[in-house]
């Protein structure tokens, strides 16, 4: 199947073709990957990964500070 991506600003056709040429493939097939990578990536699974290393964590029983603050902060400057 074919499919047409209409639009793409320069800048971001640059960056793809560095990034093609740096794997030493076509546009086309660095963009075929991007797109073959994010459609079979399971994010349920991904996801049930994060859930079970955030509950080791929390079974050590240590504290982990707030990070808002930092957040809010890094957000501001």
């Amino acid at each position: 199947m074919n499919v047409l991506i209409r639009d793409l600003d320069e800048k971001t056709v640059s960056e793809l073709k560095k990034r093609a040429e740096k794997g030493n493939r076509s546009l086309q097939a660095e963009l075929k990957a991007i797109i073959e990578e994010a459609a079979a990536r399971d994010w349920q699974r991904t996801w049930a990964a994060a859930d079970q290393i955030f509950e080791e964590l929390r079974a050590t029983g240590r504290k982990f500070s707030d990070t808002t603050e930092l957040l809010r902060e890094d957000r501001e400057r």
